[in-house]
């Protein structure tokens, strides 16, 4: 059982996905600051004076109700910050790595797959239908 459990950790995809996990949670820190201190201000701004942001009250005067566009804006920003910064820092170099790897076995991508037995046989048998019939 515990063989089980240490094969389960050391295959590659565990690894990587604790690293991602780590990464990511470190880096968010890093947009959740600039979102909230250089963004937000500016979708703010946007909002008017006497807003606290971009969004309206449902019940005036009661600030429970604020609708508030400018959260839903940067929340967006930071998932595509942290995505666009996950895909050129990470899966972009990986892919390339790969493809590097592959280059370096003779594993071409272009190669055509070799037909398939039941594929031969069904041509032949097409080819002989149609000697036949001609």
């Amino acid at each position: 059982m515990l063989k089980g459990f240490k094969d389960f950790l050391m295959r590659g995809n565990v690894v990587d996905l604790a690293v991602a996990v780590v990464i990511g949670s470190a880096f968010t820190a890093i947009v959740t600051a600039f979102t909230n201190n250089l963004i937000n201000p500016l979708i703010a701004a946007v909002g008017g004076a006497e807003v606290g942001g971009l969004g309206f009250h449902v019940i005036a005067g009661n600030p429970a109700t604020f609708v508030d566009f400018g959260a839903v804006i940067t929340a967006a920003l930071n998932f595509l910050i942290i995505a666009a910064v996950v895909y050129f820092i990470l899966v972009a170099p990986m892919n390339k790595l790969k493809e590097i790897q592959a280059a370096r076995k003779g594993v071409k991508e272009d190669e055509e797959t070799p037909a398939s037995v039941e594929a031969e046989l069904l041509e032949e048998i097409r080819d002989l239908l149609k000697a036949r019939n001609v």
